[in-house]
């Protein structure tokens, strides 16, 4: 009987342990690129069983593919799976979109990330850092996930937005839901994943809609008033455009940041010669230790391209209309570029990962702030929290899109 091969495209290929799947992702990436089938959808959720995707897992492969996006398209969707495209628009905003549309979004959505609303926003963060870590100081034991680095950046994008601090709670429930899709800790009780989504997508963008109402005619400086009051008829955005792009803001941003933050202290407390290497220098290893994080972290495991035309990857033909899976976790741990690839360091460089994805059009917008947020995270954990450790092993999300932690306990004492 013939053992079945590790499919990354399985949300269960990334519960196992670290080892045998770095191992397996070794293998895969030595074969060249390689195609894997799609896991089946739950039944009754109205999704077809697609014929499967390519997975790119080399750093150079992963560089080609994102600086041609006539080839490799994001239109078509950015998850394995096919969805409706109304579906696409409405949780993927301008990521699954191609020029011009998405070098239009872009362009007015990233008024949002100007010099000037970035140093407003460092205070900000700071500020909200304390407060985190001054509620957590109270506690003996605490899930780190949930309690610091999830609520982090939600609070972050909210302020960036202009939602009250009163719906941080009602957000975070929502995004989860988005996030964990296929996790069965998330599942709705009644088994309708679809529904649970589509729901979840509806109460943000109803939130969305009813904060962009109020500041319609403002002169407030979050970046829902300067879209909604945008004097250039081009810079305006529809409602749905507006709601689309706060549902990427906040589970993007959340996403990234959490993830990232939440496999940092993993990292840290399984290298605790970096922790006293980072603490002894925090702020002349920042840098290289926030992209190390980031590196290994890889909060997006991959991101699909769909070929608008038949192509060759390392003598490999593939065709117009196939689905191909940039797995970035992968190539963050090609040997090729990286000198003992799975090694934690704190002070490596260079580091041309691809954690925020590869170069070209779709480059996260929002990997300044990113970064901000988990240098300033972590100051302040060494200052602060001096103590603060991991006493359990994370909990890991089940799903192959998200390289996620939903939980891991530790201690301030």
């Amino acid at each position: 009987m013939s053992v079945p091969r590790p499919n990354p495209i399985r949300p269960s290929f990334w519960v196992r342990e670290a080892d045998q799947i770095d191992a397996d992702l070794a293998e895969i990436r030595a074969a060249g690129p390689q195609f894997f089938e799609e896991p089946v959808p739950p039944v009754g959720i109205g999704l077809s069983h697609g014929p499967g995707a390519w997975v790119l897992t080399k750093h150079r492969q992963i560089l080609v593919a994102s600086k041609n996006p006539r080839t490799f398209s994001s239109a078509a969707g950015i998850v394995v799976t096919d969805v409706p495209a109304e579906f696409n628009e409405f949780y993927s905003s301008m990521i699954a979109m191609d020029d011009p549309r998405h070098a239009r979004l872009r362009r007015i959505v990233s008024k949002g990330f100007t010099p000037r609303i970035m140093a407003r926003l460092e205070e900000k963060v700071a500020s909200v850092t304390a407060d985190i870590l001054r509620v957590a100081q109270e506690k003996e034991q605490l899930d780190f996930v949930v309690d610091v680095a999830a609520a982090l950046p939600l609070r972050i994008v909210c302020d960036l937005m202009g939602i009250p601090n009163s719906e941080y709670q009602f957000v975070f429930d929502r995004t989860n839901v988005i996030l964990g899709v296929g996790d069965p800790e998330y599942f709705p009780e009644s088994g309708d994943i679809v529904t649970a989504v589509l729901t979840a997508g509806g109460d943000l963008a109803e939130l969305m809609n009813t904060v962009a109402a109020t500041k319609r005619g403002g002169d407030g400086t979050d970046l829902t008033s300067q879209l909604v009051n945008a004097c250039l008829e081009e810079d305006e955005l529809s409602p749905a455009d507006l709601a689309s792009f706060f549902i990427l803001l906040v589970v993007a941003g959340n996403e990234t940041t959490r993830n990232a933050s939440s496999w940092g202290m993993k990292y840290l407390a399984d290298n605790p010669d970096q922790r006293q290497r980072w603490t002894n220098d925090f702020d002349g290893l920042a840098g290289t230790a926030v992209e190390e994080i980031v590196r290994l972290a890889s909060p997006v495991t991959y991101m699909r391209r769909t070929l608008l035309r038949n192509t060759i990857v390392d003598s490999v033909e593939m065709h117009q209309g196939d689905k191909v899976l940039l797995n970035y976790l992968a190539a963050n741990r090609d040997p090729d570029v990286f000198a003992d690839p799975l090694r934690f360091d704190v002070g490596r460089t260079p580091n041309p990962h691809v954690g925020f994805g590869g170069p070209g059009p779709h480059f996260c917008l929002g990997a300044h702030l990113a970064r901000m947020e988990i240098t300033e995270l972590f100051r302040q954990i060494f200052t602060r929290l001096p103590n603060l450790h991991v006493t359990g092993e994370p909990d890991l999300l089940e799903a192959s899109f998200i390289h996620g932690i939903k939980h891991m306990q530790a201690s301030t004492r």
